[in-house]
């Protein structure tokens, strides 16, 4: 028997998030266990007249979704075969009109244990197509969504049962609702208020047992996302001055990437620039990262996280960023919506829970308090 909350995610992604309209060109990229809820976004995209184009991963190479083949690719190809700019990638992000992404991965930790100055080879080479897909994104020239397909894989990095899992994704979705839109456009008034609060602003503290940071948005935007560009959603971001951040900070949960998940991340910054960093695990790899090019030592994001449903670390970032009570910042690629300058081959998000005493103050107005917006 269909399962109406996954119709309800697939009416939610093509009529909501990125509203496919007639002729559009839809990129969906998905793996094999997504096909249920596959089969309904093609079905929408259809009925709205577009034209929907099923795509494969691409980790580093386009792969139709076979186990394994991201980390023979890893291992085997030379750096030559590394460094090759993937046409397929960038048609995607340069010519379509939507992308469509959808994770479904039979295992999350094919790549965790590759030597990460292999991806540093792969994810420079290709940061031309990264900057296209972050300008046409900012420009809206590109309508995107991300959301995620409950596999056995992430209710296992979860610590949940499938069926937990499952019904976990369609809470935080609102697809268990009668009205997900609705929902959604309940949250987005709400961050309204939020981010009309903050135009103009200019200085924001962050302190607390976890941060003493200091950082400017002065002539930044603050952005409510409420959905559009990811499904779940629930924060406000911006990207600060580049030259601005001052302080430290402790993230209190595993930082992940390809993979990989460093814990215990500290980062000190000095005029913008992490000067030391450490962590509890895999500091090597955190401090390669670091050294990927001339942005990827400076934050191209500061946000807050608002959505209350979510309320557990599951280690998928396009859930765990949205934690209500957490803040989070990327190290690299700013969003030039926000007025963010920093450019980068990543965008490195981390997590700092603020519930247990962490403040934020803007123009000094205490703005957050544990956990709490308080204007």
């Amino acid at each position: 028997m269909a399962d109406h909350r996954v119709n309800n995610l697939a009416q939610t992604l093509v009529n909501y998030c990125v509203e496919v309209r007639e002729k559009d060109l839809v990129g969906i990229i998905a793996q094999p266990l997504a096909t249920p809820l596959v089969q309904e976004v093609v079905r929408e995209v259809l009925r709205r007249g577009g034209y929907p184009y099923l795509l494969p991963y691409k980790v580093p190479l386009p792969t139709l979704g076979y186990e394994g083949l991201d980390k023979i690719i890893f291992e085997e190809a030379n750096d030559d075969q590394l460094k090759h700019l993937d046409h397929y990638w960038e048609t995607l992000n340069k010519d379509f009109d939507v992308r469509i992404f959808i994770l479904s991965e039979f295992n999350t930790q094919g790549i965790k244990d590759i030597d990460p100055e292999r991806i540093k080879i792969h994810k420079q080479a290709n940061k031309p197509i990264f900057d296209t897909y972050f300008e046409r994104m900012s420009s809206g020239d590109l309508r995107r969504v991300s959301t995620l397909f409950p596999t056995q894989a992430y209710a296992d990095d979860a610590g949940m049962s499938l069926k937990d899992f499952e019904d976990y994704v369609y809470s935080v979705t609102f697809s268990d609702s009668d009205d997900p839109v609705g929902e959604w456009k309940k949250m987005k008034d709400e961050q309204q208020v939020l981010v009309d609060w903050l135009k103009g602003k200019k200085q924001v503290e962050v302190r607390g047992p976890h941060a003493e940071l200091s950082l400017s948005i002065e002539g930044r935007t603050f952005i409510n996302s409420d959905g559009k560009q990811n499904m779940p959603s629930g924060e406000i971001f911006t990207g600060p001055v580049e030259d601005s951040v001052n302080g430290w900070i402790r993230f209190t949960h595993p930082c992940i990437l390809t993979g990989k998940e460093v814990s215990g991340v500290e980062l000190h910054f000095e005029e913008g620039r992490v000067e030391k960093a450490s962590a509890e695990k895999n500091e090597d790899f955190l401090l390669s990262m670091l050294d990927m090019d001339q942005g990827s030592r400076y934050l191209g994001e500061f946000a807050i996280g608002t959505n209350l449903r979510i309320n557990r670390f599951i280690k998928k970032i396009l859930y765990d960023e949205k934690i209500g009570g957490t803040i989070h910042m990327a190290l690299g690629q700013g969003y030039p919506i926000t007025g963010s300058l920093n450019k980068s081959a990543i965008h490195w998000d981390m997590i700092c829970d603020m519930r247990d005493g962490g403040q934020i103050i803007v123009d000094d107005e205490l703005f957050y308090d544990s956990g709490e917006f308080v204007i």
